[in-house]
């Protein structure tokens, strides 16, 4: 699949980029190469190749879900200027 100095123009102008001849010459072969090699693996036979979500075999660490800490909402809200209903009472900020 190959790209046009005509597409490569128009692709910089929709992006409101200014781009010179030379430039447009580079990216129209960095360009290419990248539609080449997207059209070489489309090639590829995957039939039988599962879908994967990441490219290795990991697994996240994960921790027991244990409580480490005990309720301390008591003694919290004791010192807290304003509560009510077990909830603390802020300043509006925003009107």
């Amino acid at each position: 699949m190959s790209i046009t100095h005509d597409e490569i123009k128009k692709i910089a102008h929709l992006a409101r980029i200014k781009i010179t001849e030379e430039e447009a010459d580079a990216t129209i072969k960095k360009l290419s190469g990248i539609l080449n090699l997207i059209e070489d693996m489309k090639k590829v036979d995957t039939t039988n190749i599962s879908p994967m979500s990441h490219s290795q075999s990991v697994t996240q660490r994960l921790r027991e879900d244990i409580v480490t800490e005990t309720n301390q909402r008591e003694k919290l809200q004791k010192i807290a200027p304003e509560v009510s209903g077990g909830l603390y009472i802020v300043p509006q900020v925003i009107e």
